[in-house]
């Protein structure tokens, strides 16, 4: 590892040149850029960089210097910043896992708000360094306590530890809340991505709970929430679309789970659900509960696939709602707090964030929907990323602040 800023420093200019001929030569999947997207010239910049990153991070691998996986988390881990002059910034274990609590230094006439907030990745990538610029931003701007928390990363940590880790930080938090100048009456979970998976998992974790008191709200970004369909409208539509393609949301899935992407090709046909569980599910997971006017850029006809006994054995815990909170029970639902959810038109994870948010208003749970018509996967994460920042990104996380200053 001690070689890989030097090798990052040769390297990553030859990424544009690496993208070119990473589709072709390693396999990495095929792009597309919608012409609706917003800024696609610099999207195909990100892309460009993403996929040399992946080409030679495969390099690296076949010659044994480092995993694909580890050149990938040093590139997307962040540089160190400075000291904030409007935040106290420091580092800490809640119930041993690592977390960076921003508080605001203004004086405040009463308690703050407090929010939990887990970052994206795939379970795979992300950091505190990662996701500091987000977290200091919401923290300045919406005036509020942010515990940013660092979980455990699959492969090495399989499903249930990043969930564990979101689940025990928020506790240890909503149970020394006073420490930290926050209203026990106003915390919230957010996450964007397999963070917002995570912030669905604990809040519907928390919901029946008596001894902690009653999360405010919970907010959604471009959350991934099951693993049963991965054949919905957005995944076919958006399928080649970056930061996320279609068959990298179920190699995500699949490290989360297993700590390896074995069948991938397999659950997404579908082959690794039995027809009467996807049948029991259908009320939930269907194209049917999308809205027509999501449709419109064309829905590829389902190929009936043969059911798989033994991929299904080795992928049955997909149907757990702590993993696919889009398939807990409506009396779990029903329990859930205010919501705000954001969606991206040009993302393979836009219909789950549809279809939760049918279930969340069939339940009579309040919803507060933000769509980016021009905005793709991982778009708020860029923000003030070396000059990959989108205007689109700056409104989805400026409608995060103005809901937290709503409640």
């Amino acid at each position: 590892m001690a070689l890989l800023p030097a090798l990052l420093l040769l390297l990553l200019p030859l990424a544009a040149l690496a993208a070119a001929l990473a589709t072709v030569l390693l396999g990495l999947p095929s792009y597309d850029i919608p012409p609706g997207v917003n800024q696609p010239a610099k999207l195909r910049l990100v892309l460009a960089v993403l996929l040399g990153t992946a080409a030679l991070g495969r390099i690296l691998e076949k010659t044994g210097l480092c995993s694909q996986i580890t050149f990938g988390r040093y590139v997307r881990q962040g540089r160190k910043l400075g000291l904030d002059p409007k935040l106290f910034i420091q580092d800490l274990q809640f119930n041993k896992v690592p977390v960076r609590v921003y508080q605001p230094k203004a004086t405040s006439d009463g308690r703050r708000r407090g929010i939990i907030f887990f970052h994206g990745g795939g379970w795979v990538f992300g950091s505190l360094d990662t996701y500091e610029k987000v977290c200091r931003y919401i923290s300045r701007e919406s005036e509020s306590v942010v515990v940013s928390v660092q979980y455990r990363l699959a492969p090495e940590h399989k499903y249930p530890a990043a969930y564990e880790d979101c689940l025990h930080a928020t506790i240890h938090f909503m149970k020394n809340i006073e420490h930290y100048g926050v209203d026990p009456a106003n915390v919230i979970v957010c996450g964007d991505s397999a963070g917002g998976n995570l912030a669905a998992a604990v809040s519907q974790t928390l919901a029946g709970r008596s001894d902690l008191p009653r999360l405010r709200a919970q907010i959604l970004i471009y959350p991934g929430l099951q693993a049963l369909d991965f054949n919905l409208p957005s995944y076919h539509q958006n399928r080649g679309v970056p930061l996320l393609f279609r068959e990298r949301a179920a190699f995500f899935a699949l490290q989360y789970l297993n700590g390896d992407a074995l069948h991938m090709q397999e659950v997404l046909e579908g082959s690794h659900i039995p027809p009467d569980m996807r049948l029991k599910y259908r009320k939930w997971v269907s194209p049917d509960n999308i809205p027509e006017k999501f449709k419109v850029r064309g829905v590829k006809p389902l190929r009936p696939t043969d059911f798989i006994a033994e991929v299904y054995e080795t992928v049955k815990r997909f149907c757990e709602p702590n993993l696919c909170p889009l398939l807990a029970e409506d009396a779990i639902v029903h329990q859930l707090p205010e919501s705000f959810i954001l969606t991206c038109e040009y993302d393979v994870l836009r219909d789950d964030g549809l279809l939760y948010k049918k279930r969340l208003e069939d339940n009579g749970v309040r919803v507060t929907w933000y769509h980016l018509e021009d905005g793709f996967h991982g778009i708020i994460s860029l923000y003030d990323y070396c000059g990959f920042s989108f205007p689109s990104g700056k409104r989805g996380l400026d409608s995060v602040v103005n809901f937290l200053k709503s409640l």
